[in-house]
């Protein structure tokens, strides 16, 4: 193959036998992804993970349709030809990817794949000249467009008003162990654990240096220990958590986050113009997880923010009181 030249078909330059070999691998594909969609759903949203069944069942009958009239005119050996294998043909996002994003951002990609079969078919169907072809790949194109009332009428099927509200209960508490409560704690530890040994050397020493780097090295040693101890701690089969990896991310990542917080201001030279900014900082910090626990936690606002700057404020007079001693 000749450098920077693709491989990849043109699908102006597919035959008609071609169009049809791909749409039959591409149904194959979306059957599977809808399937993929059901299981990972099953444990938790029972009543959605049968509306993507339902799906994978009519995708199932359309590449049946496709394989019969590949019979009737070009017989039993189908081409083996991918979307992959086409130059700008639209592609489907990784189900792993799609998985992490919860339940809505799964019904809007089955949305989508949907949109991409319509236009597909309706390429398809202007390419062929064959009337039981035509005809086929713009029945087909109708009905992918007539799959968002399918979908409907299947979630009416399966999704009642007390279903749909006890998967959307599901789901937001799902969000909220596996990313809100452990990214929420890693903040706190963050932002009050690295108080005490930043502000000690930057009062100690009033070199911002020197203060900035025991910050950089306390927020990510933190962060590193709060990730593998939120990992370590429950693997959320019992618990109900989600995954340890998701976790042990939030966990760590909002940890470092929190720390880094109040040492980025020791960037700046002047000690005094360093160590307002990150005064300045720490008090937003503080205001903003009393906010976070009082809106996705439920805590009453006052008495979250009377724990978190409470708390706070003592880690912080220690800090200082170590630093000048």
């Amino acid at each position: 193959m000749i450098p920077g030249v693709t491989s990849r078909r043109r699908f102006a330059d597919l035959s008609e036998q071609e169009i049809l070999a791909l749409a039959i691998s591409s149904e194959e594909d979306d059957a599977r992804i809808y399937r993929s969609y059901g299981e990972m759903l099953r444990a938790d949203f029972p009543d959605s993970a049968r509306v993507f069944d339902g799906m994978a069942e009519e995708e199932d009958g359309h590449r049946q349709q496709l394989i019969e009239l590949h019979q009737q005119r070009f017989g039993d050996v189908i081409p083996l030809i991918r979307r992959e294998h086409v130059a700008g043909f639209y592609a489907r996002r990784p189900v792993w990817l799609i998985e992490n994003l919860g339940l809505e951002r799964i019904r809007e990609e089955a949305a989508a794949m949907e949109r991409d079969a319509e236009r597909f078919y309706l390429k398809s169907a202007a390419r062929t000249s064959d009337a039981a072809t035509r005809k086929l790949l713009g029945d087909l194109a109708a009905a992918e467009a007539g799959h968002q009332n399918r979908a409907g009428e299947l979630e009416a099927e399966h999704l009642d008003d007390d279903a749909l509200e006890a998967e959307d209960k599901t789901a937001k508490r799902q969000f909220l162990l596996t990313w809100v409560q452990p990214g929420l704690a890693g903040l706190m530890d963050g932002s009050v654990s690295t108080l005490a040994p930043i502000f000690a050397t930057a009062f100690a020493t009033q070199d911002t240096w020197t203060t900035f780097l025991v910050g950089l090295a306390a927020s990510v040693g933190a962060g590193i220990s709060m990730g593998f101890t939120e990992a370590a701690s429950d693997d959320g089969e019992l618990s109900g958590r989600g995954s340890p990896v998701k976790r042990g991310f939030a966990s760590g990542i909002m940890t470092t986050v929190g720390g880094l917080g109040h040492a980025l201001p020791y960037l700046i030279p002047d000690f005094w113009t360093a160590t307002i900014i990150a005064i300045i900082v720490v008090f937003i910090e503080l205001w903003a997880i009393a906010w976070i626990q009082n809106r996705f936690m439920e805590t009453p606002f006052f008495r979250a923010a009377f724990q978190v700057v409470l708390g706070g404020a003592l880690v912080f007079s220690a800090g200082v009181l170590i630093g000048s001693g």
